[in-house]
């Protein structure tokens, strides 16, 4: 493989995908996807069609099983970085057999809460394998989320923070605008106060896309029952929320 380009496709719509992505894509001759388990064969299929509404010539997707990881363990950063070590040993070996263009499409950017790009690196530093790569920016769900509620993502002049729930958890709210990813726990409902607004999104981008917005304190267990309902009926979900104190004004 000579060349490999690391592209964001948005959060699921085909239509969120850049010109640069499109052109990105049909350099490509060999797809890389990491699957993870039937249940989540769904964001397998996003991705196909993505390609099919965009690759203008045949091509090739060699599937990689994503190895398995502890999602509760007590060293989260030594777990994950084991987890990378054994994605990219998976990445290198399906990088070697092939000649030509890669491809890996990655949701959102790769940028953010993506290992893509750690994995790339040290595939790299291992040096068996040498190829260039390129990255292409895409769409976040952050901004697909602040798109279909129809609203800014902080106040005039003021900070966002962009965390995760369990960061969420041991630090709390803050006075901040918190735009939160990767909460299987439902954080939010440890915030307090009257005056705390969310904007919570599942799906976005997708057919399932479920949007819930209000004062914290009258939507906190809808939103807790529409995730559970959504996250058993399909196998797998994907959300985000912004938080902000001072009520729903943007």
């Amino acid at each position: 493989m000579r060349k490999l380009y690391v592209i964001g496709i948005g959060a699921g719509d085909p239509d969120q995908v850049t010109m640069q992505a499109v052109k990105a894509i049909r350099q490509v001759d060999v797809f890389f996807v990491i699957g993870k388990g039937e249940a989540k064969r769904e964001l397998v299929d996003v991705r196909t069609a993505v390609l099919d509404e965009h690759m203008d010539r045949p091509y090739r997707i060699v599937p990689i099983v994503d190895p398995p990881r502890h999602r509760t363990p007590a060293d989260y950063v030594d777990v994950v970085e084991d987890w990378h070590d054994r994605r990219s040993a998976l990445l290198e070996s399906a990088f070697a057999e092939v000649d030509g263009v890669g491809g890996i499409l990655v949701w959102g950017d790769p940028a953010l809460y993506d290992s893509t790009l750690r994995m790339i690196e040290r595939v790299l530093a291992r040096g068996v394998a040498r190829f260039d790569y390129e990255v292409i920016p895409g769409i976040t769900s952050a901004q697909a989320l602040a798109a279909r509620h129809r609203i800014v993502l902080h106040g005039i002049g003021e900070p966002l923070r962009i965390t995760t729930g369990r960061r969420l958890r041991e630090e709390g709210l803050g006075a901040e605008n918190a735009l939160v990813m990767l909460d299987g726990d439902c954080s939010f409902t440890a915030i307090s106060g009257e005056d705390v607004h969310i904007w919570w999104g599942a799906y976005l981008g997708m057919p399932d896309e479920t949007l819930i917005e209000g004062p914290l304190p009258a939507v906190r267990d809808e939103i807790v029952r529409a995730r559970a309902e959504l996250r058993d009926r399909k196998g797998w979900i994907m959300d985000i929320y912004l938080l902000r104190r001072g009520g729903g004004a943007s």
